[in-house]
């Protein structure tokens, strides 16, 4: 069985990253991770998601991933990146480019209950903050590793709706960046 992962970029008050100042609009302070992030902290990423995985998106993600990474040149996190099986909750699969890609079929959760049941990489979420609550409430999140970042937004998407069910976390390990984020990795405990 493979083991599944949530990375998200998150500041201390909740709020997830979009990356980049124009990767969506609905972010009103869009870009705030790069002034933290530094080779270090690239490479600390590249080694938390191991060189092996296969990746489970969100199509929003997906496709501003597809749009990006595979121009993006040689990197230890674009090269695992682009080589990893995307799987895409999508209801538009004939238009999935940036392969290699999967299916997860019509019942989103079933397809990930298949694909992870089946051995393989691990599975690693990034971005696809609709389907983050739902994969714990589930019960088929393993760990969830979160890049803490010393900046409050106030304002912005979550990293859990406010109607997602409790949820128990061990953390697991930490890892303090020069530029001031932290890295936590927690593992799922199930509910409270």
């Amino acid at each position: 069985m493979r083991k599944m992962r949530i990375f998200a970029h998150i500041s201390l008050d909740g709020v997830i990253s979009p990356g980049g100042p124009n990767e969506n609009s609905d972010y009103a302070n869009g870009g705030w991770t790069a002034h933290y992030r530094t080779p270090a902290g690239a490479a600390a990423v590249a080694e938390a998601q191991g060189k092996n995985f296969d990746l489970l998106l969100g199509r929003r993600t997906y496709d501003f991933w597809a749009g990006y990474w595979p121009k993006a040149g040689n990197s230890p996190i674009a090269d695992g990146l682009n080589a990893a099986t995307k799987y895409v909750a999508t209801h538009r699969p004939d238009s999935l480019e940036w392969g290699p890609v999967g299916d997860l079929g019509a019942n989103i959760l079933e397809g990930v209950r298949g694909i992870k049941s089946k051995d393989g990489p691990d599975l690693i979420v990034w971005g696809s903050s609709t389907l983050t609550s739902v994969l714990l409430e589930q019960g088929l999140v393993d760990e969830v590793v979160l890049l803490v970042y010393p900046v409050l937004l106030g304002l912005g998407k979550r990293f859990f709706s406010d109607s997602a069910d409790p949820r128990g976390l061990a953390l697991v390990s930490t890892k303090a960046m020069s530029s001031g984020i932290l890295m936590n990795t927690y593992r799922h405990v199930g509910s409270l």
